[in-house]
């Protein structure tokens, strides 16, 4: 048998006025009025989604930092390779940063920006004839800071840092580690054996880099014990740092550290599982704070600096009544 059409005779209706509503004009954004603050460029994003995460993010860095808390930063190298280690570097110098952690690759390219003003090489066409990573200036400096590291029982971070220091590299100004070891706060860096140029070249020595490199994740993990109040932020790292991430969380509460009021942010123009999972979710299940930024690194991290210097500069805003 045929069905026959429903009945919408009979339907029960109710007004627009009293049904509850996710978005509203009071969260809508403002046209920009030219010669205008960038504080109220940020006031005139909508108050929406992304608009509201980005000033969520901007607050929680400024209070942290305000408040002399950690503010933690851990990377993929795409970060340095599209031109951002000068934002990051004047956070560390006005003392908003106060950790930094790299993947493997993350040496490579700072390096290379300090020793030679360029980096990142074409991959696809230097994949052909086998010349891909091949180059000799970069993996000869990073072994012989590998071999110091050893000697002076310094991790992997703090041993090319001081390297590019010492060499007086003509772009030493842009490098985030040596930015880091001047700044006398940590860097740290977690290599996964295999993933890195350096590990193509007979020069390279895996037990001295892993040794440096399983120190640097101690010095990483009791950073993270002291995340209580402050904020981590996951930039461009897929896999590598939320992983570490995750058992520094682990580590850091096992030893009976308070770990739980703390903001976690994921910055990427893709949001990948790990990330998300590893960094946003498992570790502020019981009481901090996850925030997800989806966007390209040269874009977000301008803005939320600017954002972070902006909130510096005002007094604090202080409840009603106290």
């Amino acid at each position: 048998m045929p069905l026959s059409p429903i009945d919408l005779s009979k339907i029960r209706t109710y007004s627009l006025q009293d049904r509850p509503s996710k978005v509203s004009t009071a969260g809508f954004a403002a046209p920009w009025t030219p010669g205008g603050r960038f504080a109220d460029f940020l006031d005139s994003l909508p108050g929406l989604l992304a608009g509201t995460t980005l000033r969520k993010i901007i607050r929680s860095v400024a209070d942290a930092a305000r408040g002399g808390h950690t503010v933690a930063v851990g990377m993929g190298a795409h970060v340095i390779k599209v031109g951002l280690s000068p934002i990051l570097i004047d956070l560390i110098q006005r003392g908003v940063i106060t950790a930094v952690a790299l993947n493997g690759a993350g040496i490579i390219h700072d390096l290379e920006v300090a020793m030679a003003g360029q980096t990142s090489e074409d991959v696809a066409t230097a994949l052909q004839d086998g010349s891909f990573g091949m180059v000799r200036d970069t993996t000869d400096f990073l072994n012989q800071a590998i071999a110091a590291a050893g000697s002076r029982g310094a991790g992997l971070g703090e041993s090319v840092g001081r390297a590019i220091c010492d060499s007086d590299l003509p772009n030493t100004d842009k490098s985030l580690l040596a930015a880091c070891v001047r700044a006398d706060i940590p860097v740290t860096v977690h290599v996964a054996i295999g993933t890195d140029i350096l590990h193509m070249h007979p020069g390279f020595d895996p037990a001295a880099a892993g040794a440096a490199s399983h120190l640097d994740f101690r010095r990483f993990a009791a950073m993270v014990a002291t995340l209580e109040h402050g904020v981590y932020m996951n930039v461009g790292s897929a896999v590598v740092l939320p992983e570490v991430f995750l058992k520094a969380v682990s580590l850091a509460r096992n030893l009976g550290h308070p770990l739980h009021r703390f903001t976690a942010v994921n910055l990427d123009f893709i949001q990948h599982y790990r990330s998300t999972a590893n960094v946003v979710r498992r570790p502020t299940a019981n009481g901090g704070t996850g925030l997800s930024l989806t966007g390209h690194h040269e874009l977000l991290l301008p803005l939320i600096a600017a954002g972070v210097r902006e909130a510096l500069a005002q007094p604090p805003v202080t409840e009603a009544g106290g």
